[in-house]
């Protein structure tokens, strides 16, 4: 626990030593050689079970790297692939999917997040699993004008559509189902593009 502790101590502000803020965090992911945009990142910030983005407090590091046993930088980073492992068991990802989404809640109150920031969310969270569902979603968030923001209903009903329609044909989508309105709105878009 010291080690963990004096590794903390290392990315911590200098005048709030019990936090590691943005800087701290770009620090370590340039220590563990990942682009602080990599999903890792934000797999790590779940393994910890961090409440505010951008911010890791002592609690919060000693709970993932001792779960992780991990003192050093290095045995961090021989981590990550584990940790990424963990994530994607399917008993894991719709937990680290919700995460995801309550993470990015950076307002008290704040319940949907802009549209420009969720087609990031998605690329990192779900883009190596369904790249073709991601991708056209994004292109249809980018040019419909309905909204401009997503709430969680709508985050779980875009995780839920791509574990259950078959892709692109979509031939099992039943519109009648309680899908969010927006789903249905890109099923039709896509029913379109494909006409």
């Amino acid at each position: 626990m010291d080690r963990i502790d004096h590794l903390f101590k290392h990315y911590a502000n200098r005048s709030s030593s019990h936090l590691i803020d943005p800087e701290g965090i770009e620090e370590l992911c340039s220590n563990l050689e990942v682009p602080h945009t990599d999903v890792r990142i934000l797999m790590l910030a779940w393994k910890m079970k961090a409440e505010k983005q951008g911010y890791f407090t002592l609690e919060e590091w000693r709970r993932a790297l001792k779960a992780m046993r991990a003192d050093t930088i290095s045995k961090l980073k021989k981590a990550l692939p584990e940790l990424e492992k963990e994530v994607r068991r399917p008993s894991n990802f719709a937990d680290f999917y919700v995460y995801a989404f309550r993470y990015c809640l950076t307002e008290e109150k704040q319940k949907s997040i802009d549209i420009e920031t969720i087609c990031q969310l998605l690329d990192i969270v779900l883009g190596s699993t369904f790249r073709a569902q991601v991708d056209y979603f994004v292109d249809y968030l980018k040019i419909q004008n309905d909204y401009k923001v997503i709430n969680m209903d709508q985050w779980l009903g875009f995780y839920r559509f791509c574990n259950e329609i078959s892709f692109p044909d979509m031939s099992n989508y039943n519109p009648e189902l309680a899908w969010p309105l927006i789903l249905d709105n890109f099923f039709e878009w896509m029913r379109e593009k494909q006409a």
